[in-house]
């Protein structure tokens, strides 16, 4: 059985922390597009973790995890990343990576810097971790993929001139910037080979093996649904599909073997970065839900910029539990609201004088305004509850209200940080899986 658990809304949902808690039923978890670029908060008995290329399934024993082929592997920030975790008595995590993965390289973190550097004030608020650039490189197919670490000398080596040249009057003539040296680059692959070679394998088969076996596997997504290049807020996205469709492309499984898609939700918005928010907010108001929220505040688990915030959006929530497949919803940080006396909700858009339930494309939705209906707060601290009757009046009445918009049923309600501060909603823990 493969699940997987996906974002609705603009990343920084709390995806890390609901992938960790339902590993604990799984076999396998699998991140399947995306980079270092992002992170997931998690919080458990071992501590405080930022995760980012990792799985977030590697506190369990019993469970093995995947770079998937569609990952933007670092290797070094791979390693390094094992490292930390081990440092805090982690046991060590059982790591496969798949032989199609492909290089995120030195000069694709450069490139990315150079180009936020050259556009100035039009810059698209990058994390500056080589991703655009480096799925610019894959898909015109002059990336470096992980298996090419282990081709003869000669047939890397002349792949790595023919790189050079084109990337070297890049650097010269639009950057003004030094030349990527030949012999420097081989010598990096050869050291990334040492690094990698222990987990590579065909993650493909192994992963369709498990899933002959009945194995329960987790497919981890990276950002949410208007990061996504097609059908988030373009050109504000992220460089890789964030649906979970892409799933299937990014382990490299068949796409009918995706048989539950949890989209994880925010009880209010978030978003690192430059593109449209239409339900943002902003003064004093932004600031008190900024510190409240999260364990640590909002701010990006990469970049540690604070986020721009925003009241709950249904419109943007409903067309990415929709463009997702979501076949249960997540609802995280609900806790962090029990300050409101109200709660503003965003039901509609207005856009040259008409109101819409419908997320329009982005030039649409430069025009749009809010149309918000107020639900009064419950002004009391709901963490430790754990039976969904036991939350205040109008806390449900919010969730249930939130779940008729979304028109996709609420199964968890994360009601704090911790692994165990959640709240399961007519079903059991093993049954979202």
């Amino acid at each position: 059985m493969v699940t997987a658990i996906v974002g609705a809304n603009w990343g920084d949902e709390g995806k890390g922390k609901i992938t960790d808690m339902l590993s604990q039923e799984s076999d396998i978890i699998i991140r399947f597009q995306g980079g270092s670029n992002a992170g997931h908060t998690i919080i458990n008995n071992y501590g405080k973790f930022a995760l980012h290329l990792l799985p977030s399934g590697v506190f369990y024993n019993h469970t093995t995890c995947i770079i998937g082929n569609g990952v933007a592997l670092n290797i070094p920030y791979l390693v390094k990343e094992m490292e930390e975790v081990m440092a805090k008595n982690v046991p060590k995590p059982r790591i496969l990576v798949s032989d199609r993965a492909q290089l995120v390289m030195p000069y694709h973190i450069k490139f990315d810097e150079y180009e936020e550097e050259r556009l100035g004030k039009a810059s698209f608020g990058s994390t500056k971790s080589g991703i655009a650039p480096f799925y610019s490189d894959k898909y015109a197919k002059i990336g470096f993929q992980v298996s090419e670490l282990f081709a003869d000398e000669k047939i890397l080596r002349d792949k790595i001139a023919r790189v050079c040249v084109q990337k070297n009057v890049i650097l010269e003539h639009l950057y003004q910037k030094p030349a990527i040296n030949e012999e420097e680059l081989y010598q990096t692959l050869r050291k990334y080979k040492e690094m990698v070679e222990p987990y590579v394998c065909d993650t493909s088969a192994f992963i369709q093996k498990a899933i002959k076996e009945g194995k329960r596997i987790l497919l981890e997504g990276q950002l949410g649904t208007l990061k996504d290049p097609d059908f988030g807020i373009y050109p504000m996205v992220t460089s890789s599909s964030t649906l979970a469709a892409y799933g299937a492309i990014g382990a490299g499984i068949p796409p009918y073997e995706i048989k539950k898609i949890v989209a994880v939700v925010k009880a209010y918005s978030s978003a690192v970065g430059a593109g449209e928010f239409v339900s943002e907010i902003f003064g004093k108001e932004a600031d008190e839900l900024r510190k409240r929220g999260g364990d640590s505040g909002e701010f990006g688990a990469t970049t540690g910029r604070p986020r721009r915030m925003g009241w709950f959006d249904a419109v943007a929530s409903r067309y990415g539990c929709k463009l997702q497949g979501a076949t249960s919803v997540a609802l995280t940080v609900l806790d962090v609201l029990g300050y409101l006396e109200k709660l503003p909700v965003c039901v509609g858009y207005e856009i040259d004088g008409k109101v819409t339930k419908e997320f329009p494309a982005t030039t649409s939705l430069a025009k749009a305004k809010p149309v918000y209906e107020i639900l009064p707060g419950w002004k009391t601290d709901i963490r430790g509850i754990r039976n969904y009757e036991e939350l205040p009046e109008n806390c449900r009445n919010y969730i249930e209200f939130i779940e008729k918009e979304l028109e996709v049923p609420i199964t968890m309600v994360s009601n704090g940080p911790n692994r165990e501060d959640i709240i399961y909603r007519n079903m059991e823990k093993k049954e979202i899986l």
